[in-house]
């Protein structure tokens, strides 16, 4: 699904105009985004938590000539589902 077959099926499930729902959906990403750029967790209950994870400096093989490369560390995005979201998947 992409973003825009979201939005269409969030504005006819809540009654919103499309317009409305992509600004709904925008915000919320905006949002989230955001809060982990902070360093903040941001957890919805029952759907899951979104945190920024430290990745550590690691050394690795350009494929291509062979030559190894520092890769600096960095904060990466990291999603864990919840309870209630693992289990409608598991009910499949």
């Amino acid at each position: 699904m992409t973003k825009q077959e979201f939005i269409d099926k969030l504005a006819k499930k809540a009654d919103l105009s499309k317009k409305d729902a992509r600004n709904v959906v925008d915000s919320a990403l905006d949002l989230i985004i955001d809060q982990v750029k902070r360093n903040n967790k941001v957890t919805l209950t029952g759907f899951g938590t979104f945190e920024a994870r430290k990745q550590k400096a690691t050394q690795r093989i350009n494929p291509q000539t062979g030559r190894k490369m520092n890769v600096p560390a960095k904060n990466v995005p990291k999603f864990r589902p919840g309870k209630q979201f693992k289990e409608s998947l598991a009910k499949k």
